[in-house]
Formats: C-alpha cells, sequence, structure tokens
C-alpha cells in the first residue's frame, strides 16, 4: 500500500514521524545486507556468525534506540565473518555508515 492509501484510510506508515531516522537508516542498511546475503550462494565458514549479528542489529533497531558499544561489537564481528567478500562490501558499507550515525560510544 502507498503512503496515500495509508493516510486515506486512516493509517500512518509503518516509519512513523516519531521515529529516530538513524534507526530508520540502520534498520534499512540491515535489512538490505540481510537479503544481500542470503541471496548469496557461496558459502564460507563464518556466515552464521554474520547471520546472527545482522538478526541482533535488526532486533536492536526494531527496538528503538540501541545501545552504542553493542552496535559497534556487531559490526567488527560481521566485518570480521564477512571478510573480503565483494558481493557483500556495499551493504557492510551501508550498515557501517548507518551504525556511525550513532557516534562515538563514551569512552570510559
Amino acid at each position: 500500500m502507498g503512503r496515500a492509501v495509508l493516510r486515506s484510510l486512516g493509517q500512518r506508515p509503518v516509519t512513523g514521524v516519531d521515529e529516530d531516522p538513524r534507526v530508520a537508516e540502520l534498520r534499512t542498511a540491515v535489512s538490505r545486507l540481510r537479503r544481500q546475503l542470503a541471496a548469496l550462494r557461496a558459502d564460507f565458514p563464518d556466515r552464521a556468525i554474520a547471520e546472527d549479528e545482522l538478526a541482533a542489529l535488526a532486533a536492536m533497531a526494531a527496538a528503538g534506540v540501541p545501545e552504542i558499544p553493542r552496535l559497534r561489537a556487531s559490526l567488527l564481528l560481521i566485518a570480521g565473518a564477512i571478510g573480503s567478500m565483494s558481493a557483500l562490501a556495499r551493504g557492510l558499507s551501508q550498515v557501517r555508515a548507518a551504525v556511525d550515525l550513532f557516534g562515538e560510544p563514551p569512552r570510559g
């Protein structure tokens, strides 16, 4: 359904006005990389780790504003699991950019 149809039915789009745009960007980037990973026919040793951490990022995005240290830890695990797979490089870059929107974790 298009936005106009939803509005005519008195409904709002799933990504409501009150949603943090950083969370929306994270959700979009994670979803895209999950689809790319699922479509990749090649098997690699750490595929399950990448899938599990992407699922964790998706759950954090669905819950609202995620914990920055956990976001960064998941990103590192995903990057390590995917390695240098060129087919996933752009999707991984988009996830990294979305995580970076949350800024640096506090030092201490």
